[in-house]
């Protein structure tokens, strides 16, 4: 499991039964709003631990070929694990409209690109402390 995998495990936490997140969107497992075949997670859904595992293993990757596809500039593993948790956590539509991915693509070794993730701690208006944490652990990722 790659660092960026792992942050997103640690912040997103494990629901083996569906729950409505924070953006009110149904979601299970580690913070899948859908399945493999692209179907939507609903209400009273309940998967396995293992069906857990695989899922956020299926969603990584595929969040992870998206931010390989917005980033212009070379970047490591790190800065991709990094990049690729924010986006799991924010959308992939949010990345792209993003100062940090332009700040990214113009020199990934930026240092004012860690202020950029740090204004990505608000939930409904309010700054949230998991937010403000989860953040500090995707910068320190990236320039790792």
């Amino acid at each position: 499991m790659n660092k960026g995998t792992a942050i997103i495990r640690k912040f997103e936490g494990l629901k083996l039964t569906a729950y409505l997140c924070p953006a009110n969107v149904w979601t299970i497992g580690y913070g899948s709003t859908f399945y493999e075949n692209g179907s939507k997670v609903q209400q009273g859904d309940k998967i396995t631990l293992d069906r857990a595992d695989r899922l956020l293993l299926e969603m990584v990757n595929r969040f992870e070929l998206s931010v390989k596809g917005l980033v212009k500039s070379s970047i490591n593993d790190n800065q991709l694990g990094a990049l690729t948790s924010f986006a799991f956590n924010v959308g992939v539509g949010a990345l792209n409209k993003s100062t940090l991915l332009k700040k990214v693509n113009a020199n990934p070794n930026d240092p004012t690109i860690r202020n950029e993730f740090m204004r990505w701690t608000k939930a409904g208006g309010k700054v949230l402390k998991g937010l403000v944490t989860r953040r500090e652990a995707e910068a320190n990722l990236y320039f790792s």
